[in-house]
């Protein structure tokens, strides 16, 4: 299947496939297309057994992803008890692949790309790599988001990065140092250390990794689903209407603080 601004490379031979979200020019914001694309790369994933880890990166280097991409209409219900939202099913875990991910990042990872980040295995990031989470400064909930980052980083940290909105970026260094990124590199190199480290795990025997991997998300499975399961009611309440957002949005500005 192929899916305009997602590439997906195998290597049979050491078991380890590549995600690339493939649109730099956009920074890699997910359009609704590539949002079902994702989940059916991912479920694909699940019958492919010579498949034993996978990388997700962006491409261009200028962002990992910069999550949905704005020109995106989402119809949303009434009901203040709902939401629909198109990047709940992007990452792995929500679709029952317990095979394991690592992410290469470099460049800026803002926002819907919480959603995949949060369900890879761990990190590994250039040097250059930020991160930070817009949503406050547009009036908008940081919901999903901050659940997913909740899992990987200290709650002041993300507590942090999540109010102060668009006016701070996490460095990638800051983000070694707190938890988030497992491994950094010089600038360019995320994705052939990831790769390196996914060809280690996909060298072991693939029944006792994956039952690794579902170990391990079993510790924060119930505390984490049930987080989720708040996050459609908190933004339907707490979200600007749509038009107010994007005079918060086009009015931004572009100072920011790195730490």
């Amino acid at each position: 299947m192929s899916v305009p601004g997602i590439t997906v490379e195998r290597d049979r031979e050491t078991g380890v496939a590549v995600v690339t979200l493939d649109r730099a020019a956009k920074h890699n914001a997910i359009t609704l297309e590539m949002a079902r694309g994702l989940s059916a790369v991912w479920r694909g994933f699940r019958y492919e057994d010579e498949i034993r880890a996978i990388v997700v990166t962006g491409a261009g280097g200028r962002a990992f992803c910069t999550g949905v991409d704005r020109s995106a209409e989402v119809p949303q219900p009434s009901s203040p008890y709902t939401i629909d939202d198109p990047l709940l099913t992007i990452g792995p875990k929500a679709n029952d692949l317990w095979k394991p991910v690592v992410a290469a990042v470099e460049g800026m990872a803002c926002g819907g790309a919480f959603y995949l980040l949060g369900e890879a295995e761990f990190l590994v990031a250039g040097e250059d790599a930020t991160f930070f989470d817009p949503h406050t400064t547009y009036g908008m909930v940081s919901a999903f988001e901050t659940v997913h980052m909740a899992q990987r980083m200290p709650f002041g940290e993300v507590a942090r990065m999540a109010l102060m909105g668009g006016a701070e970026r996490i460095s990638a260094r800051r983000a070694h140092e707190t938890g988030l990124v497992s491994e950094l590199t010089p600038p360019g190199g995320a994705l052939a250390a990831a790769l390196a480290a996914a060809g280690v795990i996909a060298g072991h025997p693939t029944e006792a990794v994956q039952g690794t991997v579902r170990a391990l998300w079993s510790v924060r499975e119930a505390a984490r689903a049930q987080a989720l399961a708040h996050a459609p009611h908190l933004v339907a309440l707490g979200n600007l209407p749509p038009d107010r957002q994007a005079e918060l949005f086009d009015g931004r500005s572009t100072g920011h603080r790195v730490r």
